[in-house]
């Protein structure tokens, strides 16, 4: 069953296959650059409002959310709050643009500041077509410790029609990278924003898309033990066990967008 965000209700579903038909993927190159050239041509001003009339502007808290305890983790103004993985400051592949925090150029991954244990967060992606990125959480920085992916599981971000890993549902956007599929693919296309709530709370996680809870598990339970094993996180003994940690965005080598970036503390 699939809960919906909006309605609360749960409807029955067919979870989705992997798919290998061509048909998924663009005719040419001409057509890879021309939809590329489309993404990067959104007007400042569409970039700036990027909501439908009446939603909040992007980057903005309500008064209910202020009352529920979230806060910002970007202002759509600077990267205040955020450094790279293992560095002091923001490398220079990250970049404010048009009030989104985007991966420009060979940067690394980037971190909070600070770190969280139970938490909600919220926020929108979009990539281009083609692209990879990822959100990882209770990142630990460590000497034994080279990647994020290392340590902190990772919600994927991916443009599933033309990248790889969207041929697999471990693989796909809004899985629990190579351990959980989604139950479907409830993803927009490459340059359309996608909307993500990620739950962690002790033991307990779930990754909803585009208002759909797609993803849900527990940690170190003897199911997830097992997934572990047969993976090649398996190689890392200290992914997944730290209970407080870092939430990071990932350089996977493409243009990524983010905005709406939210959290708020379980406890």
């Amino acid at each position: 069953m699939i809960e919906n965000e909006t309605s609360g209700t749960a409807r029955p579903v067919t979870r989705r296959t992997a798919r290998s038909d061509t048909s998924r993927f663009p005719a040419s190159a001409a057509a890879m650059a021309a939809l590329l050239a489309a993404t990067l041509a959104v007007p400042a001003s569409a970039q700036q409002a990027g909501k439908a009339a009446g939603e909040p502007a992007p980057n903005t808290l309500t008064a209910e959310e202020h009352a529920a305890g979230w806060r910002l983790l970007f202002d759509g103004r600077s990267t205040d709050g955020w450094r790279g993985f293992k560095r002091d400051g923001v490398p220079a592949g990250w970049t404010v643009e048009d009030g989104t925090l985007t991966r420009v150029a060979p940067a690394g991954d980037l971190v909070t500041r600070e770190t969280f244990a139970d938490f909600e967060l919220t926020l929108e992606w979009k990539v281009e077509p083609g692209g990879n990125s990822g959100i990882f959480f209770r990142v630990v920085e460590a000497d034994d410790l080279g990647q994020t992916y290392h340590s902190g599981p990772e919600m994927q971000v991916l443009d599933n029609a033309r990248h790889p890993d969207g041929r697999s549902p471990l693989t796909s956007a809004g899985s629990n990278y190579a351990l959980h599929a989604p139950v479907r693919d409830v993803t927009r296309p490459a340059g359309e924003w996608n909307r993500v709530r990620l739950v962690v709370d002790g033991a307990h996680v779930e990754h909803w898309l585009n208002g759909v809870k797609i993803v849900e598990y527990e940690l170190w339970t003897e199911d997830w033990e097992r997934r572990v094993r047969e993976s090649k996180f398996a190689a890392w003994p200290r992914y997944g066990r730290a209970r407080e940690g870092h939430i990071a965005l990932q350089d996977h080598g493409d243009r990524v967008w983010f905005r709406n970036i939210k959290v708020r503390r379980l406890r």
